[in-house]
């Protein structure tokens, strides 16, 4: 006895399973139209940059891309490099949009180079001590960092430009919405208009405090 051959679901129409979940999005003929979002809108990133590049270049250096958002997202733009090293609690994300920049790492008594070329992206763990240098003339950059909780501690370093050595560090926690920004002064004047603190406890130099690094310190 032949077995009866059983047969296929007709194929639906392309358009019938949005027609089903947004009947009021489907013209009658056929052709589906999506609607955009009223309030979620993406925006150029080389025409923001070209509205704000007034403050990507010294005295700023710096604008949030993103306002009234947790997360920190960050563009950096060049000249600008320093002297301090950063113990951030949180993970960073780096993305050289424009130019070249190097990551000065302070790691078992040693400072490192990490290069990050035009194009290229780098994450930084959680307590990594370092020191962004973007000494290039109209380079940007991307810094995305994670939110930070209250409570949370991060430290502003100073290393020997002799032997490398760790000289001075200042912790700051996270204690209002405004963040850290307004103990930064504070912690830097305190470091640069004290002597005995700049001095290197491992081998006796004098750390500036402040300004531009030695010539060949940094090389992108």
């Amino acid at each position: 006895m032949k077995k009866k051959r059983q047969q296929k679901p007709p194929l639906m129409p392309v358009g019938w399973a949005l027609e089903r979940r947004y009947p009021n999005e489907i013209p009658q003929s056929g052709a589906i139209s999506m609607s955009e979002h009223p309030r979620f809108k993406a925006f150029n990133f080389e025409k923001w940059i070209d509205e704000n590049q007034h403050l990507l270049k010294p005295p700023v250096g710096n604008k949030m891309l993103h306002e009234e958002t947790g997360m920190i997202v960050m563009v950096v733009g060049g000249p600008n490099t320093r002297v301090d090293f950063h113990d951030d609690p949180v993970e960073e994300w780096f993305f050289q949009y424009r130019g070249n920049m190097v990551l000065k790492i302070a790691e078992d008594g040693k400072i490192y180079d990490v290069p990050i070329r035009e194009g290229e992206v780098f994450f930084l763990p959680p307590h990594t001590r370092h020191a962004p240098q973007r000494p290039e003339v109209g380079s940007i950059g991307l810094v995305v960092e994670s939110p930070r909780m209250f409570g949370m501690k991060e430290a502003f370093e100073w290393y020997c430009f002799d032997c490398e050595g760790l000289v001075y560090r200042a912790e700051a926690a996270l204690t209002s919405a405004s963040g850290i920004v307004n103990q930064l002064p504070e912690i830097y004047d305190a470091f640069h208009a004290n002597e005995e603190a700049r001095k290197c406890p491992h081998c006796g130099s004098i750390h500036p405090g402040k300004g531009a690094p030695p010539e060949g310190w940094v090389v992108t």
